[in-house]
């Protein structure tokens, strides 16, 4: 039986992605039968290409002369960008003051741009993430997590993703930034309102947004102004600092990687630590081998990332027609890469449904592939590791005890809350 009409449309709205049951039994058939397929769009969406085996999101990944990532084509959500600010309630005709809006406007950043521009804009923070620099940030890594951890110890129980999985990445955040840490709670919020546009905890009205948008936008051109003055090394100096073509980075393309990084900084890296513990949870025995023998933690950390897909899905637009499997891709159209899907291919792992921190097997396509791998995939993957590191140490019976929210959005697998209860190791 061919995958239903109203399963295809689910897969664009974000409370499918409540419970991941459902989405993966799409994918699931999809990978079966129809392995690169149409999906209808609601909201009068233009539609788009499911495709979700691994080796097709490899494929088109490596092909963006073919497949772009450009915003003048749409860019990587779904449904399209103008399609988001209208039902979030944020188009310039319902904005009392349009120039409120200018300075974001015409804004790219690097996950939006295609080569040349996105390799050159790419070089301008890759001296933020390179073997050395992440060396050299690892003991305050740990320092940071130990401090996070031993906060919680007294209390036997807590709502994990504020007092742990939230408060490494963000603090790093800041000191990539060289930003005062009492800051990183505005870099928090920022972050959850720039991914929850779709959920009403976090975008409560549209005078909550916009005052939200206009500090964040406040707070990035200070810094902008500051780091002209007193540059340094750190993530905001290399992108005010940095020419492309002989020409500083504008303020708009400036605003809009400031937003990347915020978003990009943290919140993969919380989503993995928070799902990663979920797992560990749900699967007892697999965090007893990591207790046991802490020595399966690079490991596990692969499967962690594999498991929770902390990023669900990017969209590309085809340039040129282009056949794969089959099944002719039309110039103009979209198409949605599937990570949450690749991750379970059943012709990449052997039982892909079953969590094994032991587990060996390709790379997962959680961090994107080709020229669009997350820049910042070894710095997430260092904090999760050092995380588990201390955590199990500390608390090897860590657990889930109560409900786990969700943000609800198709785009990111982000955990809002999940209590956890733990005793400390004697």
């Amino acid at each position: 039986m061919p995958v239903s009409q109203e399963d295809r449309i689910a897969l664009s709205e974000a409370e499918t992605f409540q419970d991941h049951d459902r989405p993966h039994a799409i994918f699931s058939q999809f990978r079966a039968e129809e392995p690169v397929a149409w999906c209808e769009e609601p909201w009068d969406g233009p539609g788009f290409w499911s495709i979700t085996k691994y080796d097709d999101i490899q494929e088109i990944s490596k092909l963006p002369k073919v497949f772009s990532s450009d915003a003048k084509h749409g860019g990587i959500t779904l449904p399209s960008p103008a399609m988001i600010a209208k039902r979030s309630h944020l188009t310039r005709k319902e904005v009392e003051s349009p120039s409120e809006l200018s300075q974001f406007e015409g804004g790219r950043s690097m996950i939006s741009m295609d080569p040349p521009e996105h390799v050159q804009h790419r070089r301008m923070v890759a001296p933020g993430f390179t073997p050395h620099t992440l060396d050299s940030l690892a003991p305050r890594i740990r320092e940071r997590a130990s401090a996070i951890l031993d906060s919680i110890k007294d209390q036997n129980s807590c709502e994990f993703v504020a007092s742990v999985a939230a408060e490494l990445p963000i603090q790093m955040l800041a000191e990539l930034f060289n930003l005062p840490q009492e800051d990183r709670h505005k870099l928090f919020k920022w972050s959850n309102l720039i991914i929850g546009g779709d959920d009403p905890d976090v975008t409560i009205s549209r005078e909550h947004v916009m005052a939200a948008f206009m500090e964040l936008g406040g707070y990035a051109m200070q810094l902008y102004q500051d780091r002209q003055k007193n540059p340094g090394n750190d993530l905001i100096t290399m992108l005010v600092n940095t020419e492309v073509d002989g020409e500083p980075m504008n303020v708009a393309d400036y605003l809009s990687a400031f937003v990347l990084l915020v978003v990009a900084g943290n919140e993969t890296t919380r989503n993995s630590i928070s799902g990663g513990t979920l797992a560990l949870s749900q699967h007892p025995a697999e965090r007893q081998k990591l207790v046991d023998d802490p020595s399966l933690i690079p490991k596990a950390v692969d499967e962690i990332i594999r498991w929770v897909h902390p990023v669900i899905y990017m969209r590309r637009t085809a340039l040129e027609d282009y056949e794969l499997r089959g099944v002719k891709i039309k110039t103009g159209d979209k198409l949605a890469l599937w990570y949450m899907s690749g991750n379970r291919d059943e012709e990449k792992w052997d039982d892909p449904f079953t969590f094994n921190v032991s587990r060996d097997g390709p790379r997962h396509l959680s961090f994107g592939y080709g020229q669009h791998l997350c820049i910042g995939w070894r710095l997430a993957e260092l904090q999760l590791s050092v995380v588990l590191e201390e955590m199990l140490a500390r608390y090897p019976d860590i657990h889930v005890t109560g409900e786990v929210t969700r943000m609800r959005t198709n785009f990111l697998n982000s955990i809002k809350t999940m209590p956890v209860s733990y005793s400390a190791s004697t």
